[in-house]
């Protein structure tokens, strides 16, 4: 179940020491990409964390291993949890594993409403406009819409 999925992923975030989340987004089913066949569903927390980038994505990956997702060659293929860093404040991060803001955001729909649900204001640091902003300029043609379970 892709809810109960997320409320798992959810629930063990919280649990990462000095970390809390602040803020969550509805969930939103949106089309798949590339060649999968299923309908995503997406979801944005807000967390306040003591972790550095690099150490909450290895929590992050830990997480998602741990859920039983296991590492596939396809891109878009189907998951059952998919947890990215989408911002970390205002920094800006370029390494071979991680690169903050996460690079394909911008121009993703799915990303772009829950996110602007939660973080409407925040200033994306590369692009130096909103979150909302990014959100009405977006051309991405996928459908999305509000996930009921």
């Amino acid at each position: 179940n892709k809810k109960e999925n997320f409320l798992e992923a959810l629930s063990r975030v919280a649990k990462l020491p000095d970390t809390k989340i602040v803020k969550e987004s509805s969930l939103y089913e949106s089309e798949p990409i590339g060649d999968a066949k299923e309908w995503y569903v997406n979801g944005a927390i807000e967390i306040e964390t003591k972790f550095k980038p690099d150490m909450l994505l290895k929590k992050f990956k830990n997480i998602e291993r741990a859920m039983g997702r296991k590492k596939v060659k396809k891109r878009w293929g189907a998951r059952i949890i998919d947890l990215d860093i989408l911002l970390y404040d205002a920094a800006i991060v370029n390494k071979k594993n991680l690169r903050i803001p996460h690079p394909e955001m911008s121009s993703r729909k799915f990303v772009l409403l829950p996110l602007s649900e939660i973080a409407p204001q925040v200033i994306h640091p590369e692009l130096g406009v909103t979150i909302s902003e990014l959100l009405i300029n977006v051309k991405d043609d996928k459908k999305i819409h509000l996930y009921h379970a």
